[in-house]
């Protein structure tokens, strides 16, 4: 069997970040060899108790766990999300677990990376404002980190906060842009222009959970009650839906060998100026030899949809190889 690919997981652990986690548990090729439980469409408290819910379901309870950022380096206090991914980022899960929401361990996050030297993959699935923080506090450590992927941004599409904005990007653009402009890599960048078209039916989530019950599958089976929660908001603001976009689910699986996630380089700048344009993420497209001076990075444009929703299939079905 092939190695690996070791993951540090970035993220707020609502419910497309489980879904995504949920992948690489059941998946041959990725491992999480960390995660840090950040603010985002919940608070970091309730983001690091769904980590505990996460390990205690799948009965991995050696991944170590670092206490991320609270608040947004704007300032402000982060808005949360509880219409969209439920009271405790679950949908209507409510995982009844106790954790040290005051965990205060970011610093460790450099003896992981240490560890699995010039092999570690970073992905963030939420608000930047601790992979902003690695960046600004250590610099060389992050050199030796193989990759980043990260979802986020809205290019050539609509915002889903604001009509330019992405949810990820917007609530810290000054984050987002200090992730683009120190990385000494070029970043794989998973945005709204393709994350919107990689929905899951409920067909599909249906067939999945059939799967679940005539197996046995307890880790599965807390996919559907996510998912359908997730559809019931998006389809009451958008009639026409035909299933649940899963952002984090693409870019998990864009990290993937198998996946053909499809990208172009271009130079990239958030925008940090108060007022309409705050938090938009902005790519120089131009086709000619005349670009911004901003940092280039690798922008996700186009997947195969089929190819994407089958492979998804065969992973989340697949007997857990352990």
């Amino acid at each position: 069997m092939a190695k690996k690919k070791k993951i540090l997981f970035f993220s707020d652990f609502g419910v497309d970040d489980m879904v995504a986690g949920l992948f690489s548990y059941y998946s041959n090729e990725l491992e999480f060899v960390g995660v840090v439980a950040d603010y985002g469409n919940i608070s970091k408290e309730d983001a690091l108790r769904n980590v505990e819910f996460f390990k205690n379901l799948t009965g991995i309870y050696d991944i170590p766990v670092f206490g991320g950022a609270e608040i947004p380096l704007t300032g402000d206090l982060p808005t949360y999300y509880p219409e969209i991914h439920g009271p405790s980022g679950l949908g209507p899960i409510i995982p009844e677990f106790f954790t040290d929401g005051t965990l205060e361990n970011f610093n460790n996050i450099n003896d992981l990376i240490k560890k699995y030297e010039n092999e570690i993959i970073i992905f963030s699935a939420g608000r930047l404002t601790s992979l902003a923080t690695m960046f600004i506090l250590y610099p060389e450590m992050m050199r030796k980190v193989k990759d980043i992927y990260l979802m986020g941004g809205a290019f050539l599409t609509a915002g889903n906060v604001t009509p330019v904005a992405e949810a990820n990007f917007f609530s810290d653009p000054y984050a987002a842009n200090l992730v683009m402009q120190l990385s000494p890599k070029k970043i794989h960048i998973v945005p709204l222009d393709v994350s919107k078209h990689a929905v899951l039916t409920p067909d599909f989530v249906n067939k999945l959970n059939e799967h679940y019950l005539k197996t046995n599958d307890k880790v599965g089976q807390i996919i559907k009650p996510m998912i359908d929660y997730y559809y019931k908001y998006y389809k009451k603001m958008n009639p026409n839906l035909i299933g649940s976009p899963m952002h984090d689910l693409l870019a998990m699986w864009a990290v993937s060998d198998q996946s053909n996630m499809e990208y172009i380089e271009v130079p990239v700048k958030i925008s940090v100026e108060k007022g309409e344009s705050f938090g938009q993420s902005m790519g120089d497209f131009r086709e000619t030899i005349m670009k911004a001076p901003w940092p280039v990075h690798r922008l996700a444009y186009q997947f195969d949809y089929s190819l994407f929703i089958n492979q998804i299939y065969t992973t989340l079905t697949s007997k857990k190889v352990r």
